[in-house]
């Protein structure tokens, strides 16, 4: 039977056509925005690089930035290399594991919103983490997380480590169960303690996982927003807020839809240039 080349481009179709619709006609209408003042409800109106000029004059923007960097040098990290110790933990073979296995991924099942809801309130000055904090002796006083520009942001952090971690965790439980078992078999025989097994075993196998993570947790920490837009609202003074909420209230409070897609072009091509610097180093070291 005579084979027909165009046959699997038909398969294909479906999934290119919702690609296509979804994803790159928007991003490609976000680029030409990022090009005009558009205010969604007048014309159009062809700017050129006015919008680039204005973010580069902008001290918001900048702000923005820097609590995103922020966000990623200290999440992502630590998004990175928490888990492989939960993935471990979760991973021996002792009766009971399967709850605290379920135990520690509710959280990614949980709605980030309702997290953030649940974490305002113990974070509150008579939530319960400042009742904790002053039973044990920690504080003298209740601590102003949310409303404190020193602390909000990584009040914020913390939530999305708590709510992150359970979902790298079962990448890295996927990549310990790939692991043949006669290694670490073979390292007991010759007398290597448990740590030495972590660090020259478990870590160097578990690199294509710490890729694929360090990327997704990269993505994920540059485009937070739903835990500051219930947590914090950006506040207090600018603090917490983070370059996608700099973009929602760009064009969904102010109507700057020309302003806000150029910053998400820089955006997405400052998560883009991260994402390959990642991927080239985890390369390099493996």
């Amino acid at each position: 039977m005579r084979e027909q080349p165009w046959v699997p481009l038909l398969f294909l179709l479906p999934a290119c056509s919702l690609l296509g619709g979804l994803v790159l006609y928007p991003a490609a209408q976000a680029l030409w925005l990022s090009f005009t003042d558009y205010n969604m409800i007048g014309p159009t109106h062809f700017v050129g690089l006015s919008n680039y000029a204005r973010l580069g004059a902008d001290p918001f923007f900048w702000a923005s930035l820097r609590n995103s960097l922020l966000y990623l040098v200290v999440v992502v990290p630590l998004l990175v290399f928490l888990p492989i110790v939960l993935a471990v933990g979760v991973n021996a073979r002792l009766p009971g594991i399967k709850f605290f296995r379920a135990l520690f991924y509710l959280p990614v099942v949980t709605s980030l919103v309702i997290s953030g809801l649940i974490w305002k309130w113990v974070y509150e000055e008579r939530g319960l983490l400042n009742y904790a904090l002053m039973a044990l002796g920690l504080v003298d006083m209740p601590i102003a997380f949310l409303t404190n520009p020193d602390t909000a942001l990584f009040a914020v952090m913390a939530v999305t480590l708590w709510s992150g971690m359970g979902y790298y965790m079962v990448i890295y439980l996927a990549g310990l169960q790939g692991i043949p078992r006669s290694l670490y078999e073979v390292a007991q025989l010759e007398g290597v303690n448990a740590w030495q097994q972590f660090w020259h075993i478990t870590v160097p196998l578990l690199r294509p996982s710490m890729a694929i993570v360090a990327v997704m947790s990269s993505i994920a920490a540059m485009k937070v927003f739903e835990e500051i837009y219930v947590m914090t609202q950006g506040g207090p003074m600018a603090a917490s807020k983070t370059l996608v909420y700099f973009i929602y209230e760009t064009a969904f409070v102010e109507f700057e839809m020309g302003l806000a897609s150029a910053a998400g072009m820089a955006l997405f091509v400052i998560t883009l240039c991260l994402s390959l610097v990642q991927l080239r180093l985890l390369k390099k070291k493996a």
